[in-house]
């Protein structure tokens, strides 16, 4: 569907905005999809958009509905696993692996065949099967050593399946593969493996301000007053 040229103009940076937003600022991002949604309601980027914004806010009825429009005005199933993970976020996981088996998953291109193993395997996690999830991401495309997009996400979610069932040698091999894999920066797989690795990460700054107060502290001391270093209160 065309706009008129002012209508398209405030249209799209209202969509810049959105896609801009939608990982800093979620609530803003939704905000800048409404007016969107307001101006095109009948654009299917527009309302993939608004799916998009109200997923990142947990909005997930208010999303399923927006993308369910969407497919509707272009035909396409690429959205058929956001969709899916909308209803995982209702909490109707068994409606999640029921559109995992549909007809609708085998026209997904690649990337959103994985896409679609990751909804299905929270999906199992969700009900409590967790050795079911594991199997459910156990796929050539987990076994391949080339590395996609997708990669570090579905390495990642296989090692914590794994540790989640207590199989953590497994699971400290495969967030070693996931960070491997992680270029961008996309999972935390590094502090996942220093958390199995019992190493803890302290805040220097913190530290520092700490120390600044222990010395201000010591410098107020009132004189003449011996400096226990034991203020607590007496016990009620």
């Amino acid at each position: 569907m065309s706009l008129p040229k002012t209508l398209a103009e405030d249209v799209a940076r209202n969509l810049v905005m959105v896609a801009r937003l939608i990982d800093e600022d979620p609530e803003q991002a939704y905000a800048y999809s409404r007016i969107a949604l307001r101006l095109a309601s009948r654009v299917a980027a527009v309302r993939e958009a608004a799916g998009f914004a109200a997923y990142a806010t947990q909005k997930y009825s208010e999303a399923l509905a927006e993308f369910r429009a969407a497919r509707r005005m272009t035909g396409s199933v690429e959205l058929w696993p956001v969709m899916a993970d909308c209803e995982r976020g209702l909490g109707r996981p068994e409606r999640a692996l029921a559109m995992a088996g549909e007809a609708e998953v085998r026209k997904l291109d690649k990337a959103g065949q994985v896409e679609m193993r990751l909804v299905a395997a929270g999906a199992r996690r969700d009900m409590g099967q967790l050795d079911a999830a594991i199997v459910t991401l156990q796929s050539s495309e987990l076994a391949s050593n080339a590395v996609h997009a997708w990669t570090p996400r579905l390495r990642y979610a296989y090692a914590d399946a794994l540790l989640a069932a207590g199989r953590e040698n497994e699971a400290r091999e495969w967030f070693g593969k996931a960070l491997e894999a992680d270029k961008d920066g996309v999972t935390d797989a590094s502090d996942r493996l220093a958390e199995l690795d019992g190493v803890e990460f302290v805040d220097a700054l913190v530290e520092e301000e700490n120390g600044e107060g222990a010395a201000d502290d010591e410098q107020d001391a009132p004189a003449g007053r011996e400096d226990t270093g034991d203020d607590r209160p007496s016990e009620a």
